[in-house]
């Protein structure tokens, strides 16, 4: 059963009689350990209907490039074909995600959504509540505690919130049952037209082709493999060893979170199965510091510019705006890894090359924009551009708290500097001290020419 509180009704239609139930997915590419499609399978078992999941995909969604969307389709794939063998009917839509709902919600008895919690996403499931013809359900699939349950306003810092979701943790970090569908959804006839997963959708989509894809498998097996990889070889020194960029200690679980290709109830169920400090470092990351940033955008109308810091650190980088540089970089040649910092360099071609930078070098990455552009303001956007261009899992409320966290969100005021101000500083002779750096510099030096 799906916990009440994952559950919102977004209009006051009825649920009606109609051919189907309808289940709109967008955040939760996935079809097991998903709420919104259990919540689904649920509404039409009582009322013996099939359930249709329709997926719209537009070439126009924001910042995504060829990268993103390779990765995504290939996710889709395998929501397809699982699905049907689950007796659930997907179908596959281009056009604007919204116009996609609505038009399949012709035929609904109820109309359900996973959510999203980006200005867009939020935005799409509002003009679908508006102008369906039938109930319309929205299910938070990609928190472990709902994110106004766990704190109904915009936390100032990971401990504010971790003192409200772990009393919520027992609620519902447990495993969530798999419902059938009690009419088969295979042969039903849907108004429209659909696309094959199979096609080639990639040669028909008018999208950027700047950036190429990755040779990582996507879809929610991989997922699985990947996390027990982890499990069975980074999970006990995960605490010690995530740090540092040398033993990339860390799950690579991120674009697979990102595109809702795995539960991350069912990631940090398996993880708690094993336990220990390790475990304890990770479950912190993947549910405080992860619904962290949801909150953020969330309650936070600006988190995508310079004006959504906290006051203190606008004040203080504004006031340290004129500080004289130590060098001053274009765009291009920022985006390009030409400068005078060869960890620097290094961790853009690892951007480039592989679609993410390792959690720590990521925070010296984006403070050391700070110090090669002209204003901060500057500074803050060419971080979010890098960043949501190139890594596999940009554009996630994470994207926008990681960087924001590089310009001083979720922290707090340190002692006055040049250029920084209060804003917590790094440096490359720091990084070289606590790690062994010159492997991590090797692998990304010789990786420069292929990005």
């Amino acid at each position: 059963m799906v916990e009440p509180e994952r559950v919102k009704r977004l209009n006051g239609e009825p649920i009606r009689a109609g051919r189907y139930v309808l289940y709109w997915m967008q955040a939760a590419q996935r079809a097991f350990g998903n709420p919104a499609l259990a919540f689904a399978l649920a509404l039409a078992r009582e009322r013996k209907l099939p359930v249709v999941v329709v997926f719209g995909l537009t070439p126009r969604y924001p910042e995504a490039n060829l990268r993103h969307y390779a990765f995504m389709l290939g996710g889709l794939r395998e929501v397809a074909l699982t699905l049907a063998e689950r007796g659930v009917r997907f179908s596959l839509r281009l056009g604007e995600p919204p116009q996609v709902a609505l038009a399949l919600a012709r035929d609904a008895a109820a109309l359900v959504v996973d959510r999203g919690y980006l200005r867009h996403q939020r935005a799409w499931r509002a003009e679908v509540a508006h102008k369906a013809p039938c109930a319309v359900f929205q299910v938070e699939t990609e928190a472990v505690v709902p994110v106004e349950l766990a704190y109904p306003k915009e936390a100032v810092s990971a401990a504010v919130l971790r003192r409200r979701i772990h009393p919520y943790l027992p609620r519902f970090l447990r495993p969530l049952p798999e419902g059938e569908p009690p009419v088969f959804a295979g042969d039903l006839e849907l108004p429209g037209v659909e696309v094959e997963p199979k096609a080639d959708l990639l040669a028909q989509l008018e999208i950027d082709r700047s950036v190429p894809p990755l040779n990582l498998r996507p879809g929610t097996e991989a997922a699985r493999r990947r996390l027990e990889l982890f499990i069975s070889e980074k999970l006990e020194r995960y605490h010690l060893d995530r740090n540092d960029p040398a033993k990339d200690g860390t799950s690579g679980l991120s674009p697979y979170l990102h595109f809702g290709q795995i539960s991350p109830v069912e990631v940090a169920l398996r993880v708690r199965e094993v336990g220990g400090p390790g475990a304890e470092a990770f479950l912190e990351e993947l549910i405080v510091r992860r619904e962290l940033s949801f909150n953020f955008v969330l309650h936070n109308p600006r988190y995508d510019e310079f004006a959504g810091l906290p006051a203190w650190a606008q004040d203080t980088l504004r006031r340290h705006a004129g500080d004289p540089r130590p060098a001053l970089y274009t765009p291009e040649e920022l985006e390009e890894g030409r400068t005078h910092d060869s960890l620097w360099n290094a961790a853009q071609a690892e951007l480039r090359a592989s679609g993410k930078i390792h959690g720590y070098m990521r925070m010296y990455w984006g403070k050391q924009l700070l110090l090669w552009t002209q204003t901060p303001e500057e500074a803050f956007r060419l971080g979010l551009y890098l960043n949501n261009k190139y890594a596999l899992d940009g554009r996630d409320p994470a994207s926008y708290a990681g960087v924001g966290w590089c310009f001083g969100l979720h922290d707090r005021p340190f002692p006055e500097r040049p250029v920084f101000g209060k804003v917590r500083p790094m440096t490359g002779a720091s990084l070289r001290r606590k790690f062994e750096i010159r492997a991590y510099l090797a692998r990304w030096e010789r990786g420069r020419d292929g990005c």
